[in-house]
C-alpha cells in the first residue's frame, strides 16, 4: 500500500526548531510549568509508544516527527504483544512512578503533539494496529462494531 507521508518538519526548520515547537505544544497542552517537565513527559510517552508501534506505521511516524523525538521513538524494541490503551497508561505510570491519572494526562498531551506532526491518516493507520483503548488516548472516539 502506498501512502502519503508528510516531510518531517525539521527539514523545513533549522537547528531543532521543530522539536522545540513540539515541546512547547506539549507544555501548553499539558499545562506543565517548565520545558524540562514537558521534555520528560515526551520522552516517557514516546518511549512507551516505541515499545508498541511496529511496521510501516512506526517508520512513517518517525519520518514525521522532529529528529530528537523520532530517536526516542525508534530507540525502543517493540514488545511482541501490544498493550491495550489502559494497560499502556498503567505501564507508563509504573515506569515513571506517577499516578495513572497523571500518566493519562501526560499521554494525551504528547499524543496531541504527535497527531499535529503525523496528521489524521497516519494516526488512523496507527490506531488500526492497536487493541482497544488507544483511540481515546489520541483524543478520538473509540468506535466498535455492533454485534
Amino acid at each position: 500500500m502506498i501512502t502519503h507521508v508528510r516531510a518531517p518538519l525539521e527539514q523545513q526548520q533549522p537547528n531543532g526548531a521543530a522539536y522545540e515547537q513540539m515541546l512547547e505544544r506539549v507544555r501548553y497542552e499539558g499545562a506543565y510549568p517548565t520545558r524540562e517537565k514537558a521534555e520528560e513527559v515526551v520522552r516517557l510517552v514516546l518511549s512507551g509508544l516505541g515499545r508498541q508501534l511496529t511496521g510501516d506505521e512506526r517508520v512513517d511516524l518517525a519520518a514525521c516527527l522532529p529528529v530528537e523525538a523520532a530517536r526516542v521513538l525508534t530507540a525502543q524494541i517493540p514488545d511482541p504483544q501490544p498493550l491495550t490503551g489502559w494497560a499502556f497508561v498503567k505501564d507508563l505510570a509504573a515506569r515513571s512512578g506517577a499516578s495513572p491519572a497523571t500518566t493519562r494526562w501526560d499521554t494525551g498531551s504528547v499524543f496531541a503533539a504527535v497527531t499535529a506532526h503525523a496528521g489524521p491518516d497516519l494516526i488512523t493507520r496507527i490506531l488500526s494496529q492497536f487493541p482497544t483503548g488507544w483511540a481515546l488516548l489520541f483524543g478520538r472516539a473509540e468506535l466498535t462494531q455492533a454485534a
